[in-house]
């Protein structure tokens, strides 16, 4: 293999990314747009969710609860409704996601020590919101039905023993419970796979397109150095694009990063590699831009989106579908992601992800490797 003809083939490659303002525009701006699109646009956080509430005793203990609900980050009270119609009217027009009434009984019942029933009226078209919603709101009348309790027989001179259980919750790696720590790592997942897979599956398609490949086969450089040489800027490229977006990551939206930057590096040019070799292996038996560019998008970044743990938890998943995960890349590279950003996972206990990643890479490379010959057949 001779280095001066594949840097001369690199050469040509990277010649043609910067005359193509397409392949530029994915290469420097997409990485950019990704991190910052789904660092922003996607927050699984529930925050401030609005309520309407009907008040309909008026008494101190029930604007006491209110006030409850009013303290909480979770609920911000949009509207104070006097009856029923005008709080049907704002939850059919989405205006609010919960409506909050109290009975009119309500102070009577809780002087007496008797239950009584506060009502919730839940927006279920989003059933994932509305199990939230139920579960904040039981635990903030729970909460205040404990303390009643308890103002209730201290007053009647009942003597109380301490709780003798008590839970003390401390949460690791993300102590703020911040859905963007989760997010923002994976999305170099989606970075690699759109410079790597997407790009490269248009390398030797774009020859055949455009009949240089004729030219390419007469020339005295091999297969092995062409596919080199049209991989490498990809794999330089790719390698920048991931430090840029762990920079913006950790120093625009604080994301902690608590384990190796070389770990970061070895394990991502591991999946830059598996991408890089699949699409070219696509871009050799697709033999045209459009369809190549189409089978990239299938075969790589909707997988690592949807079924690699970025967004969805694979342990929640069908059972088949878990399976699948499986024989998607991106589900180990994305896990070393989380685990080295939140967790600062020593390379020992990466082992895991690393060997399926480094069989990958093997075995999608020599399928590559054998994909292409000077041939025009």
């Amino acid at each position: 293999m001779s280095w001066t003809r594949l840097l001369a083939v690199a050469h040509k490659e990277l010649t043609q990314i910067l005359r193509d303002s397409r392949s530029l525009f994915i290469v420097i701006i997409m990485p950019v747009v990704l991190v910052l699109l789904f660092g922003y646009g996607v927050n699984l956080d529930l925050k401030n969710l609005p309520i309407a509430v009907w008040d309909r005793d008026g008494s101190q203990q029930s604007q006491d609860l209110l006030k409850h609900f009013a303290a909480s980050r979770y609920f911000h009270i949009k509207q104070v409704a006097g009856d029923y119609h005008s709080l049907s009217r704002a939850l059919d027009a989405g205006d609010v996601r919960m409506v909050i009434v109290i009975p009119w009984d309500f102070s009577a019942r809780m002087s007496d020590g008797r239950p009584v029933e506060v009502q919730a009226l839940v927006d279920g078209s989003d059933d994932n919101t509305a199990n939230i919603l139920i579960g904040y709101a039981q635990a903030i009348i729970q909460s205040y039905s404990a303390q009643s309790q308890l103002t209730w027989l201290r007053s009647r001179g009942v003597a109380l023993q301490p709780s003798l259980v008590s839970t003390d919750t401390r949460t690791w790696f993300n102590e703020n419970l911040e859905s963007s720590d989760f997010i923002i790592p994976g999305v170099l997942a989606l970075v690699m796979s759109v410079i790597g897979a997407f790009l490269t599956s248009l390398t030797i398609a774009r020859e055949w397109e455009r009949g240089t490949m004729e030219q390419l086969i007469s020339t005295p450089v091999s297969a092995m150095e062409i596919m080199l040489g049209k991989l490498a800027p990809y794999f330089v490229l790719g390698m920048i694009d991931t430090l840029i977006s762990a920079a913006i990551a950790v120093f625009w939206f604080q994301v902690p990063f608590r384990g190796s930057f070389w770990t970061l590096l070895l394990s991502s040019a591991m999946f830059l590699i598996v991408v890089l070799s699949l699409g070219f292996f696509i871009s050799v038996i697709a033999k045209g831009q459009f369809a190549a560019s189409q089978i990239a998008l299938v075969i790589t970044f909707l997988p690592a989106f949807l079924l690699s743990g970025f967004l969805f938890a694979i342990e929640q998943m069908p059972p088949a579908l878990q399976l699948i995960t499986h024989i998607i890349p991106a589900r180990y590279y994305v896990s070393v992601l989380k685990k080295i950003f939140l967790k600062g996972s020593p390379v020992s206990m990466l082992y895991v992800d690393l060997i399926p990643l480094a069989i990958f890479s093997l075995v999608l490379g020599a399928l590559a490797t054998r994909s292409f010959h000077k041939r025009l057949d």
